[in-house]
């Protein structure tokens, strides 16, 4: 776990697999409730808990956690892991791979409705990636939310298909994108 200052006070703390602290769940789980307070009915959207700790068990786990500067508060969180090669997703949606395909799944940037439009989500998506050996990153987003959508496609991703990757839920755009534009 590494902790520093990024931009506008948001203070963004690193981890990664196996120095995970005790209250780590329970804080992702704590900021999806309040960003998805006006879905939680939703089967799908309670299953979250599932993903976090799924998630936080791959081998090459990251997460990158913002806290207001002045309260400590946390403001948002972006994770992922390392896609096993030659199984990645996007694969199907491509006649030919790159020729350096490892793979960043980028599974969740979440960002609290009361810090949103402040380039948080901006500031944790590249903290995340900023020194990924990976040479693509790859996400899915449903094509519900276009200004999302719009807004992965702003920071270089591109979509490349479509993927339902379980039966209760979305189905979601594929993006990728090249981890050597990260930091733009």
């Amino acid at each position: 776990m590494t902790t520093g200052t990024g931009t506008d006070g948001i203070e963004l703390t690193h981890y990664q697999h196996g120095q995970l602290p005790e209250s780590f769940r329970e804080l992702l789980l704590q900021v999806h409730a309040d960003a998805y307070a006006d879905q939680m009915d939703d089967e799908f959207v309670q299953k979250f808990a599932w993903f976090v700790d799924h998630w936080s068990s791959l081998p090459g786990f990251t997460c990158v956690v913002g806290r207001d500067a002045d309260t400590g508060e946390a403001v948002g969180f972006a994770y992922g892991a390392p896609a096993t090669m030659y199984r990645e997703w996007w694969r199907e949606h491509l006649e030919q791979a790159p020729a350096d395909s490892s793979t960043y799944a980028l599974s969740e940037l979440m960002v609290r409705p009361a810090w949103r439009k402040r380039g948080v989500s901006r500031l944790l998506h590249d903290a995340l990636l900023a020194d990924r050996p990976e040479a693509l990153v790859v996400l899915l987003v449903d094509p519900g939310h276009p200004r999302v959508k719009d807004l992965y496609e702003s920071w270089g991703y591109r979509q490349v298909g479509y993927r339902q990757p379980f039966a209760d839920s979305p189905r979601y755009a594929v993006m990728l994108r090249e981890l050597a534009f990260a930091a733009v």
